[in-house]
């Protein structure tokens, strides 16, 4: 049975490439989701991409990634900082869960900078801009023992 991969989106990200581009640039969730099936090809896994605007419809879709994926990367955007919700739910989730931010949420203003979600992920990848989303999607294979053949075996 191949990986299967749940890409989680929260509130405001398919303003990508429009909102606050001086922050998190000009590429669309379009075309990040695009690079994200194109990795997914590589690793032979089975990719979900899903953006909402909505708190309780991210927490559904974490919900049904219990049954339906077996690692979850996720971008929960605002919610990082604000829902307890949120984290419950991807606290819940079995498998690894990998936290991304486009932006360095660590240098960013108070309110942006410490992301509850991060305390029950595996792990977080923030400030590689839309290609933290390629290295989150990596670091979920890796967890789960899945790579193509010419990727580095990393330790740990």
């Amino acid at each position: 049975m191949p990986l299967r991969v749940m890409v989680l989106n929260g509130p405001n990200l398919n303003l990508l490439g429009v909102r606050e581009p001086h922050i998190y640039g000009t590429t669309t969730l379009a075309e990040i989701e695009a690079a994200c099936r194109e990795l997914a090809g590589a690793l032979g896994a089975a990719l979900a991409f899903h953006q909402t605007n909505h708190e309780g419809e991210l927490i559904d879709l974490v919900h049904r990634a219990r049954r339906d994926a077996d690692a979850i990367v996720i971008n929960p955007a605002g919610l990082s900082f604000t829902s307890i919700a949120l984290r419950d739910a991807v606290q819940a989730f079995a498998g690894p869960i990998v936290e991304v931010h486009i932006s360095n949420i660590h240098a960013r203003d108070e309110m942006h900078r410490h992301s509850i979600i991060s305390a029950v992920a595996r792990a977080v990848v923030c400030g590689a801009g839309p290609y933290g989303y390629i290295l989150a999607l990596q670091a979920a294979a890796q967890a789960l023992g899945v790579r193509p053949g010419n990727f580095p075996r990393a330790s740990g």
